[in-house]
């Protein structure tokens, strides 16, 4: 077990963003955004629950950010929407690992144990799939009332067509002055939703108003600053990029930051949204940053610490990227647009700190094991103290499991000969699952359940289990393709992980 320690790591109390001052001020600009209509359908972007981009690169940003916020602003009307095509194709959550359908029925309950009532929930794009109304049924089984919500022809060009389409959705009511659309992801249909209830609303005399939440990119922060960098890495996939927004340095004089996104459909919303309100300047918006009310850069109270967040963040996005583009799931023109951010933000990979010690790990790995195994591994992770823990892959344990193992040794000082598992117990796991399916070292999630049943019989491994949340957030790097198991395991100690994923062995198939 090699432990070393990085000078200049950063300790558990420094932050850089202070997430109740950005609260209070976040809730002064919405009072503001609600007083000159009687009703506010405010589109709520990006994760509700479980905000950890956010929280990865404003050190400090509590991932329930945006749920306490929805607390605070007291009575509301919440409404959850997801495309129906989404669910047809099986999007998957990036940050969960569910199907949309699933991260659905998640995310109302986290609303839920969190004391806030969903409305309802709208399944947009509807065209009879059989898997949408699947998810309908179950919804109001489980007494959610769910609206379906057909799909618009014209957009985005033909207005008359939009229009005509918003008249034929179904109207739903609502009794808050505040309604807050919320959904799985991009492209769920928030904001036809949100037009849909103003051109009823007009049309019946109901001054109702139209608002965009979205954390990022931050729209007061400079251009390339690496906060709004780290977006746009989060984003390579949909090729999404940060501009200064013309409309607004036109109206204004003042620079503010936006993406290509909202600036290339501003016009079209903007003619669209004259023709709902018969206003010249819609709700008082001359360009897309009007329609915001993003306040987390008054949430940063360590610059430096936050810039040097992003860049990590940046990198960990190319690993992601680059995972992705081995297992088939992404295509080279994402991975040319990571290397491209990587390069405009003078970035390595093995700036990560804890990939170089994976690698050497690796390296050190015993070369033992069945004749297909041609790829050996290592792992490390860094904790909050700035120390770094290494592990090797073994016939036993998989690389991340000794790391974790390892690790929990340290932060407990536990000598690095005192097993928190015994060595005959390790072996007898191994031997039963290689009979039963030829991969016999534990992964992640198997070495928990056995340091779990270890602790009743050895007082080490119970004391470790006691330390076990201190990795909660902590950096890893394994050098393979992890597996499910291990990817378990590593989701439920909430490490961020990262990995060159090469192939461990010569079999494409992995459980």
């Amino acid at each position: 077990m090699e432990v070393r320690f990085l000078p200049g790591a950063q300790m558990n109390n420094t932050i850089g963003f202070d997430t109740d001052k950005y609260l209070e001020k976040q809730i002064d600009k919405l009072s503001h955004k609600l007083r000159p209509f009687k009703k506010l359908y405010l589109e709520f972007g990006g994760k509700l629950f479980s905000d950890y981009h956010a929280a990865r690169v404003l050190q400090g940003y509590r991932p329930t950010a945006k749920i306490e916020l929805l607390k605070k602003l007291g009575e509301i009307d919440l409404f959850y929407c997801i495309s129906a095509k989404d669910i047809a194709k099986g999007r998957i959550s990036g940050t969960s690992g569910l199907a949309y359908d699933s991260q659905t029925l998640k995310d109302i309950d986290n609303i839920i144990d969190f004391g806030l009532k969903v409305t309802g929930v709208i399944i947009t794009r509807f065209e009879n799939q059989p898997v949408a109304e699947q998810l309908r049924r179950k919804l109001e089984n489980g007494g959610i009332k769910t609206y379906i919500q057909n799909t618009i022809e014209g957009y985005p060009g033909n207005i008359d067509k939009i229009l005509e389409g918003y008249l034929k959705q179904p109207y739903v009511k609502t009794q808050k002055p505040l309604v807050v659309v919320t959904g799985t992801g991009s492209g769920s249909g928030k904001m036809a939703f949100c037009l849909s209830q103003i051109y009823h609303e007009r049309k019946n005399g109901i001054k109702s108003g139209f608002a965009k939440f979205e954390t990022f990119p931050i729209w007061n922060l400079p251009l390339n600053h690496p906060i709004n960098i780290a977006y746009e890495a989060a984003t390579a996939d949909i090729n999404d990029f940060n501009q200064i927004d013309p409309y607004h340095k036109k109206e204004y004089g003042i620079i503010s930051i936006n993406y290509n996104r909202d600036i290339e459909n501003f016009a079209i919303l903007r003619n669209l949204l004259k023709e709902i309100t018969g206003e010249k300047f819609p709700f008082g918006y001359k360009s897309p940053t009007d329609m915001g009310v993003n306040m987390a850069a008054f949430g940063i109270i360590n610059d430096k610490l936050c810039r040097e967040a992003s860049r990590q963040e940046i990198i960990r996005r190319y690993f992601r990227y680059l995972r992705e583009k081995i297992e088939g799931k992404e295509t080279q023109k994402t991975m040319d647009r990571i290397i491209e951010i990587m390069q405009k933000s003078k970035l390595k990979p093995e700036q990560r700190k804890v990939v170089v010690f994976a690698r050497q790990a690796a390296k050190d790995a015993p070369k033992t094991g069945k004749g297909f195994n041609k790829v050996f591994s290592g792992a490390a992770i860094e904790l909050k103290d700035g120390r770094v823990v290494t592990g090797k892959n073994s016939a036993t344990l998989h690389a991340e499991s000794a790391a974790i193992l390892n690790a929990l040794k340290v932060l407990n000082s536990i000598p690095d000969n005192i097993d928190l598992i015994s060595t005959n117990f390790l072996k007898e796991i191994s031997h039963m699952k290689g009979n039963l399916e030829n991969y016999p070292s534990l992964t992640v999630n198997e070495t928990l359940i056995a340091l779990a049943a270890s602790s009743a019989v050895n007082p080490s491994a119970k004391d470790a289990l006691e330390k076990i949340k201190e990795i909660k957030g902590c950096e890893m790097h394994v050098t393979t393709l992890p597996s499910a198991g291990d990817e378990i395991g590593i989701r439920i100690l909430d490490i961020n992980l990262t990995t060159d994923a090469l192939i461990p062995s010569l079999r494409l198939f992995r459980k």
